[in-house]
């Protein structure tokens, strides 16, 4: 498995996702990767620059600060003077009710997927706002910025009831990083049906839909959400659909061919990760 995803990455992957290998499996640089993650980040401390593949222009933006912040969890870097960078980008765009916003209208500048369609004064989102919150919670990150994010988070997860799968994704990592447990325990319990309707239960579902190791990329810390029989199942069924050139497929649309190998390449580290974290063999 993991020869094969490192030939699929030495073949297609972007150089920050072969550095992320090399350091995570093949004793490589950390620093190296950093390195390459601080190309991605503007002047005003957010991440553009294709750091989300589907964002393909050089504009700060709010969702590649959780892809940032992703590769830096995995790192264990938030000590990284990025973060408090993107956190001071995160606040000179919150909105007035504390989230940021999906998407922001500088995204017309450039090609982008077309469901990154702004609007013309864009409201707070839970996406990115409850999974950045959620990480900078995970690893004691003050600043000013997390203060109304979370307040954000719990005012509009308070007006939930039904949700999608991509909001569903962001409230679980919020409700299992956030340090409030005994609010974050309530909420759950409350959405956590909500949440399962979400979930594609059958592993070899085929079109864009999510499975539960996709909200649970590693064994959740706090939240109860998927059996161990389920993860087990799914677990199996991820190594079988690992493909034939080595790598994990994206199964969203694929708009552009650049990104089919960008997301690849993202894709197959972090399945390489969650095999890692449930403690199966990549060998």
């Amino acid at each position: 498995m993991e020869r094969e995803a490192e030939r699929y990455l030495q073949l297609n992957a972007r150089l920050i996702e072969r550095l992320r290998f090399e350091a995570l499996y093949r004793g490589g640089s950390k620093e190296r990767v950093l390195q390459v993650l601080r190309g991605y980040q503007n002047p005003d401390g957010g991440f553009g620059h294709a750091m989300e593949p589907d964002l393909r222009g050089p504009s700060s933006q709010p969702e590649p600060v959780e892809v940032a912040f992703w590769i830096l969890d995995e790192l264990d870097a938030f000590d990284d003077p990025m973060v408090a960078a993107a956190c001071d980008y995160l606040a000179s765009v919150t909105t007035k009710d504390g989230g940021v916003p999906f998407v922001l209208p500088t995204v017309k500048e450039a090609p982008h997927a077309p469901w990154w369609e702004p609007q013309e004064d864009p409201p707070g989102s839970l996406i990115p706002t409850a999974s950045i919150a959620g990480l900078l919670h995970k690893h004691g990150v003050k600043h000013p910025w997390l203060e109304s994010a979370t307040s954000f988070c719990w005012n509009a997860l308070a007006r939930i009831d039904e949700t999608t799968p991509y909001h569903a994704r962001a409230i679980v990592t919020f409700l299992d990083l956030v340090d409030d447990r005994e609010r974050a325990d309530a909420e759950f319990a409350r959405l956590k049906e909500a949440i399962l309707a979400t979930v594609t239960m059958d592993p070899f579902a085929e079109g864009e839909v999510h499975f539960p190791l996709d909200f649970a990329p590693a064994p959740l810390r706090h939240l109860s959400l998927f059996s161990d029989e389920t993860i087990e199942e799914h677990l199996d069924a991820l190594a079988r659909v690992q493909a034939p050139e080595g790598g994990w497929e994206p199964n969203f649309l694929m708009w552009t061919p650049v990104v089919r190998h960008e997301w690849g390449g993202y894709l197959t580290v972090a399945r390489l990760n969650t095999f890692r974290a449930y403690g199966r063999s990549t060998a």
